[in-house]
C-alpha cells in the first residue's frame, strides 16, 4: 500500500471497487474502522465491512467520483468528501445508480500511508 494522501487512499478505494478487489478495497481499512453503508446501517468490524462490501461489489458496477475531492486535514486525521455515484446491476438483472456524497474520515499510519477510521460513502443522515 504506498497512499501517501487521504486523496490517493480515495482514488486507490475507486480503483478497487472498478476492480472487484474485496482484499485491496479492506487493506484500505484499520482494523477498528466503521463502514456506514447506508444511511443509519454501520458495520463495525471487518467482517461485518467485508460482508456490506462484497453486497456492493456484487452488483459489478462502477464507481466514480468526483475530480475534486475536499480534503480538510489536522494533523494524522482527515475528513475527505466528495460527490460518488455506483452504476451496477441487481441481482434481478435490473440497472441499479445511487450516488451521494461522501464523508470519510482517514488517519495518517506510522508507515506514512493513510486508512479510512470512517467510510460513509453516501453520508450519515438520512
Amino acid at each position: 500500500m504506498a497512499e501517501q494522501t487521504p486523496e490517493q487512499t480515495a482514488r486507490t478505494m475507486v480503483d478497487a471497487f472498478n476492480r472487484r478487489d474485496l482484499d485491496a478495497f479492506m487493506a484500505l481499512y484499520e482494523p477498528e474502522a466503521s463502514l456506514v453503508f447506508e444511511p443509519g446501517q454501520v458495520a463495525s468490524s471487518p467482517k461485518e465491512i467485508h460482508a456490506a462490501m462484497g453486497g456492493f461489489l456484487a452488483l459489478e458496477g462502477r464507481m466514480e467520483i468526483e475530480p475534486e475531492l475536499t480534503v480538510v486535514r489536522a494533523d494524522d486525521i482527515a475528513l475527505v468528501s466528495a460527490a460518488l455515484t455506483i452504476d451496477g446491476t441487481d441481482p434481478d438483472g435490473e440497472p441499479v445508480t445511487m450516488s451521494g456524497k461522501t464523508t470519510d474520515m482517514a488517519r495518517r499510519q506510522p508507515d506514512g500511508t493513510w486508512r479510512w477510521v470512517i467510510d460513509a460513502p453516501f453520508g450519515v443522515g438520512r
